[in-house]
């Protein structure tokens, strides 16, 4: 599928702003911060997920006029992180007594590919491969790309209403929109979007008064503007609810929650990322940039383990490779395979940022846990 060069973009991101402004107009002049960022990102034809432009990749446009990817994930930067979470797979396929995968948000469709070869070359190949994807661009790339795998891949248009099954989420729940509230010392504000024609973008910020509130939220300083993940965590309800046996793996950037709401992170976590660099602009220039904001996990456990599932782990992504036996993978690599494999175990990269969590409903897990967990578990700080 052919890029979406500078020119394009920009006549998608200026369609899409006059959606946006039609939408503020019909909801009286105000719409709410998590509306907005789901049209900035899946959008029909025009969001971020949903334009056909090559988003993932390690390589940002060569020049003007030449489309390049937005951010890199774990497993375009080495095909050994499928590798090493596919042990780990193998293990909640058979201690669960399931045979199929399902992946909520498969991006490029890199990790299914890697997750695919390499539970073939364990002897543990899935009955069946399930992706549920919800912007049709994306669907259509995964599909080209896994067409060797057969009818064993398949694509959901709607949720199992029960699951048996190992469930995986590499980045999907940074990438669901969340709600802005704002502190003034006094009271706290829903942040939305308002029309603003005689500023450059013709978006801006506006406040209401609101009887949300964010966690900690004793601990808020005046001007903070902090993130609440209602999505996310209705999500990961509803998939523990539906879990009636196997487990799910969800590998994400975040923080605990006491970490999370730390007075010292008062403007939240919300970013733009476009062309390999980020930026705090989430209005400038909407579906040309991703919009993220890192996970509550603490949230996040609290959500699946109230749905009845039970949280097995809560760990770095570099103990969680570790454990999963990357180190063993990357013997007789050659030098550039295993600086890229490094990225993903470095602190200052992905390994200490991006977490794992995992929860499960009827698995027979071995007397020490899950693999992944075997050594530097952190469940006790969510």
């Amino acid at each position: 599928m052919p890029g979406v060069t500078d020119a394009r973009a920009a006549e998608l991101s200026a369609l899409l702003e006059a959606r946006v402004l039609e939408r503020i107009a019909g909801e009286g002049g105000w719409l709410p911060f998590d509306r907005y960022m789901a049209m900035a990102l899946y959008e029909p034809g025009l969001g971020f997920y949903a334009r056909g432009a090559q988003v993932f990749g390690q390589l940002p446009g060569a020049g003007p006029g030449r489309a390049g990817s937005d951010f890199v994930t774990a497993p375009e930067l080495s095909p050994l992180f499928g590798a090493a979470l596919a042990r780990q797979v193998a293990e909640a396929m058979r201690c669960g007594e399931v045979d199929e995968i399902v992946e909520f948000g498969a991006g490029s469709g890199a990790l299914a590919e890697q997750l695919l070869d390499a539970l073939a070359a364990l002897g543990a190949p899935p009955r069946r491969y399930a992706i549920v994807e919800l912007p049709g661009a994306l669907r259509a790339r995964q599909q080209d790309r896994l067409a060797g795998f057969g009818p064993r891949v398949q694509w959901l248009d709607a949720w199992p209403g029960e699951m048996r099954a190992v469930v995986v989420g590499n980045e999907v729940l940074d990438a669901m929109p969340v709600k802005l509230l704002r502190w003034d010392g006094t009271t706290w504000f829903e942040r939305g979007i308002v029309a603003a024609p005689h500023t450059v973008g013709g978006l801006a910020f506006g406040d209401r008064p609101t009887a949300l509130r964010p966690p900690l939220a004793e601990r808020a300083l005046p001007g903070a503007v902090l993130e609440v993940h209602a999505q996310a965590e209705a999500f990961v309800a509803t998939l523990a609810a539906r879990l009636v046996r196997g487990a799910a793996f969800f590998i994400d950037y975040g923080f605990p929650e006491a970490e999370y709401y730390h007075p010292q992170r008062h403007q939240g976590t919300l970013m733009a990322h476009r062309a390999h660099r980020s930026d705090t602009d989430v209005l400038a220039e909407p579906g040309t940039k991703d919009l993220t904001a890192h996970v509550n996990f603490t949230a996040i456990a609290l959500a699946a383990q109230e749905a009845g599932a039970q949280v097995d782990g809560y760990t770095t992504q570099a103990h969680f490779l570790v454990n999963c036996g990357l180190l063993d993978l990357l013997q007789d690599r050659g030098v550039r395979e295993v600086a890229a494999a490094q990225k993903l175990l470095t602190e200052h990269e992905m390994g200490e940022l991006f977490k794992v969590l995992a929860f499960s409903r009827g698995v027979r897990w071995p007397s020490d846990g899950p693999l992944g967990f075997a050594r530097g578990d952190r469940a006790r700080t969510l």
